[in-house]
């Protein structure tokens, strides 16, 4: 299964509790901190939700 890179590029200082909820999901707890994460369903949909403040790339 391919795998996805995730960036948190944006604070979310302001940002409604749902979406401070996805970023820790996502496992993402400063500005500029990445994570590897399997590219699942469950995963893209998180990151859908809070495109707006990550960075994604595709990892191989």
């Amino acid at each position: 299964m391919s795998r996805i890179k995730v960036t948190l590029k944006h604070s979310t200082i302001g940002r409604p509790a749902t979406q401070l909820e996805h970023v820790k999901g996502l496992g993402l707890r400063r500005l500029g901190h990445s994570r590897v994460l399997e590219n699942t369903p469950a995963v893209r949909g998180m990151v859908k939700k809070v495109l707006h403040l990550v960075e994604v790339e595709e990892v191989e």
